[in-house]
């Protein structure tokens, strides 16, 4: 609903930065105007048409990844999950940035953290309420990836919570299940911060912490110093 390619700038410029890699930034269409599936679908028309014109772009399309924060961090789970079930090719690597993966409020975090900010507990119930028709669309992986049967097949992923957030508990949850479906994990929660620290790094040192955490996964995963990576 909220949030462009411009607010996350401080992110997009860091990951470039320290893993070598061109990033390919997207905007989407956003709800209610457009309610789900419109950003999945945006996401993933973006996801296929990075792989075809990587080489344009100076990338490889062998090695392409996915990255998001937040809203950005469901479309890239959503991204692994379509390129999977749609046979074509999956991302190298996912990196889940405080994703919102399901719609259960009633989560450890949800309860510790319902009145933090810059996100709490009201804020989402009313994100989830614009971003599909009803109840019905939450049940769909593609909106919520927690709903998959399995997520046996997907990227290696790099999961990053944060301790003062709401969504710390399914960020966790979702790590979890990755690896009970033999995906390789892994999961990190930083303590003492708030849902959208990461790109604070001028002014907090555990962004930089963190961006190095997803960073250091990300040139595992092109296992070499140039690489493509695309974005949200």
């Amino acid at each position: 609903m909220l949030g462009d390619t411009k607010a996350y700038e401080p992110s997009i410029r860091a990951l470039a930065h320290g893993a070598h890699a061109i990033v390919v930034s997207v905007d989407y269409r956003q709800a209610p105007e457009h309610r789900f599936p419109a950003a999945a679908d945006d996401a993933f028309a973006a996801w296929r048409w990075v792989v075809g014109h990587a080489q344009e772009l100076n990338g490889d399309p062998a090695r392409v990844a996915v990255a998001g924060e937040s809203a950005g961090g469901n479309l890239a789970a959503v991204v692994a999950l379509m390129a999977r079930d749609r046979k074509v090719q999956a991302p190298l690597h996912q990196v889940l940035i405080y994703p919102v993966v399901g719609d259960d409020i009633s989560t450890p975090s949800y309860q510790r953290n319902a009145n933090a900010r810059p996100l709490d507990k009201a804020t989402m119930q009313w994100f989830l309420q614009q971003y599909t028709a009803g109840p019905e669309a939450r049940e769909n992986p593609y909106a919520l990836p927690l709903k998959a049967a399995t997520l046996k097949g997907l990227a290696p992923a790099t999961v990053v919570a944060a301790e003062i957030d709401p969504l710390a508990s399914e960020a966790k949850t979702y790590a979890e299940r990755l690896q009970a479906d033999g995906v390789p994990v892994h999961y990190r929660e930083f303590d003492g911060v708030t849902h959208e620290f990461f790109g604070m790094q001028a002014a907090l040192p555990k962004a930089e912490d963190a961006q190095k955490f997803v960073i250091e996964d990300l040139l595992k995963a092109f296992n070499t110093q140039t690489g493509a990576l695309a974005r949200h």
